[in-house]
């Protein structure tokens, strides 16, 4: 008899265990799946200084600053992804790497196609840029034959192909290196964002020159998954209300010493 409780008791201690790991196991995986909701994953270049660059060993700038002050507001951890080349950016939010590109990308019709934007959290627009000294280009007019650079998927490219002939146009990662370029003599102008432009000159001491007006205007939005109309609200929200407190303003002036949103 004593066997035989002792087999019973030995069986339901057995269960027991099993149950409890079993439980345990259930709870972990949901406060993963938790953990994971909580958190802001967004991306960027890494490559377009002052918005997004390496600053020793660390990927600073204006939108590092603007998506880390969204995360916070939307009550989530901010995760930024490490740098990814610009022109792959879209496709890897489309296929669900990221929640979100803070990556200065402009409002476009083709890109409204494969994502949704936000309202614009800053303007700008493309301006042409050549070596300082240079008096054989003073606006659009004057690149037809010449060698033109510009980055890669920016909205500037086309504008670069229909100013010159489409060999003459060399495309590049970063608008760091195509201004370095420029000043080396391996491009005659540059077009890229006019707050880039001037940063670079500033900042870096390029001996570069904005000539001729803006090409056009932009409109910078942060790029979300399509349908995404949550956590497009919740970003929009939390815009609005960084503007209306000063943040937004406190942050533009950290990078730029002016509120670029008007720009």
């Amino acid at each position: 008899m004593k066997n035989v409780w002792k087999t019973l008791l030995t069986a339901a201690l057995v269960a027991s265990m099993a149950t409890a790991a079993g439980c345990g196991t259930t709870d972990t995986s949901t406060a993963s799946d938790d953990a994971a909701q909580e958190q802001f994953v967004f991306a960027n270049s890494g490559a377009y200084r002052p918005f997004s660059f390496d600053e020793s060993g660390e990927i600073v700038g204006f939108d590092v600053d603007i998506a880390n002050e969204i995360a916070k507001r939307i009550d989530r951890e901010p995760v930024m992804q490490s740098p990814v080349p610009f022109d792959t950016l879209i496709q890897g939010l489309k296929a669900g790497k990221y929640d979100a590109l803070v990556a200065s990308h402009g409002i476009t019709a083709e890109r409204e196609e494969q994502v949704d934007f936000t309202t614009p959290y800053y303007r700008s627009g493309a301006q042409i840029f050549v070596a300082a000294g240079t008096t054989d280009i003073a606006g659009p007019d004057d690149l037809g034959g010449t060698k033109i650079g510009v980055v890669k998927a920016s909205t500037y490219l086309d504008l670069a192909k229909g100013l010159t002939d489409e060999g003459n146009v060399t495309t590049y990662d970063s608008d760091v290196v195509a201004l370095q370029d420029l000043v080396t003599g391996r491009v005659d102008a540059v077009i890229t964002d006019k707050l880039v432009g001037f940063m670079a000159r500033n900042d870096s001491g390029l001996e570069i020159e904005a000539v001729g007006d803006v090409l056009q205007e932009d409109e910078m939005g942060i790029a979300v998954q399509e349908s995404d109309s949550e956590l497009l609200d919740a970003i929009n929200s939390a815009l609005e209300d960084m503007i209306a407190d000063g943040t937004y303003e406190e942050i533009s002036m950290r990078w730029f010493n002016e509120n670029i949103l008007g720009q």
